[in-house]
């Protein structure tokens, strides 16, 4: 439906996460792949989603000057902020038992933004989700990192994996806002565009 309305756009999604780009094609749209290495930093004194406000703009910029007329790039960026922290990417098992330790028999919150950039335009659309997770054993934990390995998943969880299914009591907002991207939302933006 949406992807005959945007037949004379090119939508870019600016992202290697096979879960975002399985989202787009889920929504049945039309879409190409444009990957730039960005070194994703941010000023310290951001928090929750000004932090993933700064990393999707920060994503579109590195596109600054190269965007034809009607090409829409879309970039994205998700964190899991919990006790005051953001919760990004874990470097090694350690510190994945630490994060997924400290949310047990707790609620934290997903944020992801994601930033629609044309060759005039750009506009950032966000949105939050509540996790709440059950009391977690140890082993628990362990067997998920050990088994699922969830080095490339903020947070150190995929909520669409065992883990998700096991540890999840409550999701208070989207769904898929948690995997990475709120489609639902996505969808009702580039719905403007027509």
């Amino acid at each position: 439906m949406l992807k005959e309305k945007l037949k004379k756009y090119t939508i870019i999604l600016a992202s290697g996460s096979p879960r975002r780009q399985q989202f787009f094609k889920d929504l049945d749209l039309d879409f190409e792949i444009r990957l730039k290495d960005i070194e994703e930093v941010y000023p310290p004194e951001l928090k929750a989603v000004e932090i993933t406000d700064f990393l999707a703009e920060l994503k579109a910029s590195a596109f600054d000057g190269e965007l034809k007329e009607n090409e829409v790039l879309v970039t994205s960026d998700t964190i899991v902020w919990h006790q005051n922290k953001a919760l990004g990417k874990p470097k090694n098992a350690q510190e994945a038992f630490e994060m997924i330790k400290s949310m047990s028999n707790a609620t934290h919150e997903v944020f992801t933004s994601v930033c629609f950039k044309t060759n005039s335009t750009s506009t950032v659309i966000n949105d939050v989700t509540k996790v709440t997770f059950n009391d977690l054993s140890d082993e628990s934990i362990l067997y998920y990192i050990e088994n699922y390995k969830p080095y490339d998943k903020a947070g150190a969880y995929g909520i669409q994996e065992w883990f998700g299914f096991m540890a999840v009591a409550k999701v208070d907002g989207s769904y898929t806002n948690v995997m990475g991207l709120p489609t639902a939302k996505v969808y009702e933006y580039l719905s403007t565009l027509v």
